[in-house]
């Protein structure tokens, strides 16, 4: 059976958790959208680890990694995290495949989302700096772009990238007064790289499709979230990619009828990182509670997430724009303690109500939400095993959610352990 894996909110959702559950019985894992700029936080026991490019499914040894075309990779993060695994004994020798016409971030990747965020100065979109952007930019301008295969042929990237970088100079000598780039340098550290990630380097499509006529089980795994998506998120406050289900065909070649399960992931309450509108954001106590009971500091930058109420309208959204037939919910333990607990049915806009998310994000920006306040709970979820076992409030909670969102809730997030999530199905 073949599953995709997405995010339902502004990401950090707990896909990460998720994806490592189901790639136990998966024989391949897939990357199809992003760089790293996304985060995914997997704790095993006592290790935690914090994945940026590499598949969640990469800390489970029986299971094949791909990272297909439609992420840009950046080299030097991705044998950091190689390293990483090797030095807690975890090899991906043989196990991880990358496509060749994955895009490159390079230095001047990283030096133009810096100056153009510098630039912008408080209308900044407040990127990660990971130059993210500037690589989707290339890849979308085809001129200036450099891709994995590229790496097979030194001599022709050597000469690619002096072409390149001749023009990033100008470019940002005359629109920043930069100091320039060194191309020699550039192709050093391509060169620094290239014996690690050769033998990785394949089509991946092609791989893909191999693994679906030997009926294998595929995973694939979106990163960030659905609400980041480039075309139907609250852009400009976007990712530079399709991180709902939308974009798993052309980020890896598959179409999504050949999957099976699609299961979104959301968090029981709402956070957010950067800029962008946020209608259901708690600044204040409640929001600090949510932050510090939750740990919501992000996996990439550290910075403090912002926190509100799980809101069901850009939930229901995000459903129906995935097709999503099942959802997970992380998290639910975080809101033990707290007297009452809402959830957003509705936004109130120009003093009209609505339940269908806006595609003008100013419109969130005056939005006001329509809530149904719940009581909460106090008891501590973390070690309770069946939904029996939640408060009576908890349930509550989690079938109103169901309610408004139009799918079954199957998995529940107690705590950050593998074991700690309640299953109202089989896997």
């Amino acid at each position: 059976m073949n599953c995709c894996i997405a995010g339902l909110q502004w990401g950090d959702e707990g896909k990460g958790k998720v994806v490592d559950i189901l790639a136990e019985q998966s024989d391949c894992v897939v990357r199809y959208n992003g760089g790293a700029n996304a985060g995914h936080t997997v704790i095993i026991g006592d290790q935690r680890f914090a994945l940026h490019l590499l598949p969640s499914g990469a800390v489970r040894p029986g299971c094949r990694c791909v990272i297909a075309n439609g992420v840009v990779v950046d080299p030097a993060v991705l044998m950091e995290e190689i390293r990483g695994l090797q030095e807690r004994g975890i090899s991906l020798q043989g196990r991880l495949f990358i496509s060749e016409n994955a895009h490159v971030v390079l230095d001047y990747h990283k030096l133009e989302d810096r100056l153009r965020e510098e630039a912008l100065g408080k209308n900044k979109i407040g990127t990660t700096a990971r130059g993210i952007g500037p690589c989707y930019a290339d890849k979308v301008g085809r001129s200036y772009a450099v891709r994995m295969a590229d790496f097979r042929r030194p001599e022709e990237l050597k000469e690619k990238l002096r072409k390149i970088i001749s023009y990033k100079n100008k470019l940002f000598s005359t629109l920043y007064n930069a100091p320039p780039l060194d191309a020699d340098a550039v192709f050093e550290k391509c060169m620094s790289w290239r014996a690690a990630v050769l033998p990785c380097i394949t089509n991946t499509t092609q791989l893909l499709f191999e693994a679906i006529d030997k009926r294998q089980s595929i995973l694939f795994e979106g990163a960030q979230g659905s609400l980041l998506d480039l075309d139907h998120g609250t852009f400009p406050y976007v990712t530079s990619s399709n991180a709902s289900p939308l974009g798993l065909g052309p980020g890896c070649g598959i179409p999504a009828r050949y999957v099976d399960r699609f299961i979104g992931v959301a968090k029981a309450y709402s956070t957010r990182v950067g800029g962008g509108p946020f209608p259901t954001e708690q600044n204040n106590e409640i929001g600090q509670y949510i932050r510090e009971k939750g740990h919501e500091y992000g996996t990439t930058t550290g910075r403090p997430r912002r926190c509100g109420w799980f809101d069901a309208v850009a939930v229901s959204y995000t459903v129906r724009l995935g097709g999503i037939t099942e959802a997970a919910m992380m998290h639910l333990d975080t809101l033990a303690g707290l007297e009452e607990v809402k959830i957003c049915r509705a936004y109130r806009i120009d003093g009209r109500e609505i339940t269908f998310f806006p595609g003008d994000s100013r419109d969130l920006e005056t939005a006001e939400c329509v809530y149904e306040t719940m009581e909460g709970w106090k008891e501590d979820l973390s070690e309770m095993k069946h939904y029996s076992d939640l408060p009576a409030s908890a349930r509550r909670y989690v079938e109103t959610v169901e309610k408004h969102i139009g799918i079954p809730i199957t998995m529940l997030g107690v705590g950050p352990q593998r074991s700690q999530v309640i299953y109202r199905k089989p896997l």
